[in-house]
């Protein structure tokens, strides 16, 4: 089934209606036989040919170069493609589209926004990322929550959702308003909190409604003079250790865009859950980094995609700078044994063409099969869904695309989805 439908409701509504009824209830739990001609062994770095899963129900029974067949069980030959585990996206907003991205939130309201954060998950989903981690509404609060408890419900297609509401940020921060006219009081994207004790006061408030983790913001604005990268720090290491604890005395955890030290060694000692953008990490930051076992999430697409539309040549060089500067900073990370997870910080570029992060990493210095490794096993960890998915495995959530080529050989195959499944429903085939 192929939904080429023209009507932009269509494309929301009849995927999902063609695999589950209007009041949420699955169709037929029939065992389905997926083939195809390859099968991506994460744990191992390699296809194996052929390749075929056996879903019954939600969860994955067999999978291998060869899985029994239960009598009627639905066959799908998916022909000359490589069945692998559904991508995971450690760094989306859904809530962004392209655009000016302050006006938007101060133009477009929280239900306009959360229409489009609908359509963006749809998008999402179809591109063949089964698992997302949504780090930050922009100003749209708790409505990702929303989101979430919609497409868990199975009343609207999408990934599976982790969500953090609205992000935290110090007054005259990353995210705040500070380049409008004061006097009109244009809201910050983030929620305030100015040293410890309000930090915590935000995440109980962000825990009771909804979120999953927590997102912060330690560093920026960002820049490069004579060669060398500076950034602000918003909080210390204290008020950092102070939000990690507080998370983890009910079992969640803490994310922070920081993109350079001092900010990123204060957030690596604090523990946070991961380190987003990560444009500099110092010696000492990378060796904590390693032994913590927390991943960096470099997200090159974003950087790739301001750098390809930059409003003038003098901003376009700016951005092909910072990239340029990043990209030595991430094979320097890399030679030190920085854990790496994937996200592209989808949102501000169009949802549904964040596969290019893959490449992006392959290119700048990783080997496909490390990057594939990073997206799918630590994307599962930091998700928080490890043993869950991530991986073709007996017991695992059916979450399996089939991609046109071989990822290992031509990492780019994963932008190339031609089929998707979510807990054992097929969204696109």
């Amino acid at each position: 089934m192929r939904f080429l439908m023209p009507n932009r409701l269509s494309w929301v509504w009849l995927p999902m209606l063609c695999a589950v009824s209007l009041f949420g209830q699955q169709s037929s739990p029939q065992a389905v036989v997926l083939h195809a001609a390859r099968l991506l062994d994460i744990e191992e770095g390699r296809t194996v040919t052929p390749g075929e899963v056996l879903v019954q129900g939600e969860r994955i029974a067999e999978a291998g170069t060869h899985v029994t067949r239960p009598p009627r069980a639905r066959v799908i030959d998916l022909g000359e493609t490589t069945l692998m585990p559904g991508l995971i996206d450690a760094h989306v907003h859904l809530f962004l589209h392209p655009g000016a991205e302050d006006l938007q939130t101060v133009e477009e309201s929280v239900p306009q926004r959360t229409i489009l954060a609908l359509l963006a998950a749809r998008d999402d989903l179809m591109a063949g990322f089964t698992a997302e981690r949504d780090m930050g509404t922009e100003g749209a609060g708790a409505a990702d929550s929303a989101v979430r408890d919609a497409i868990n419900k199975g009343l609207v297609p999408g990934p599976r959702m982790r969500v953090s509401g609205n992000a935290i940020d110090i007054l005259g921060g990353h995210e705040d308003a500070n380049r409008f006219n004061p006097e009109q009081h244009v809201l910050s994207n983030a929620t305030y909190a100015n040293d410890a004790q309000q930090v915590v006061e935000v995440i109980r408030e962000q825990f009771k409604l909804g979120a999953d983790f927590i997102k912060m913001y330690e560093t920026g604005r960002d820049s490069i003079r004579g060669g060398e990268f500076s950034t602000p720090y918003q909080y210390t290491e204290a008020e950092l250790e102070a939000a990690v604890h507080e998370a983890a005395r009910v079992g969640k955890h803490v994310a922070v865009h920081a993109t350079g030290e001092p900010g990123t060694g204060y957030a690596a000692r604090a523990g946070v859950e991961s380190v987003d953008h990560a444009d500099q990490l110092s010696d000492e930051t990378m060796r904590i980094m390693r032994e913590k076992q927390i991943p960096a999430v470099p997200t090159f697409t974003i950087s790739e995609y301001f750098a390809e539309h930059a409003a003038s040549p003098a901003m376009a060089a700016s951005e092909h700078e910072m990239l340029e500067y990043h990209a030595r900073e991430f094979q320097k990370q890399l030679r030190a044994g920085v854990p790496m997870a994937v996200g592209s910080d989808v949102g501000p570029f169009p949802h549904g063409t964040q596969g290019r992060e893959f490449v992006l990493m392959v290119k700048y210095g990783m080997k496909p099969a490390d990057v594939l490794k990073a997206g799918l096993l630590n994307g599962a960890k930091v998700l928080g869904w490890e043993g869950q998915i991530g991986a073709l495995r007996p017991g695992y959530y059916a979450d399996v695309i089939a991609i046109s080529g071989d990822p290992i050989e031509d990492i780019s195959a994963v932008e190339r989805v031609a089929f998707v499944m979510k807990g054992g429903i097929i969204y696109k085939h």
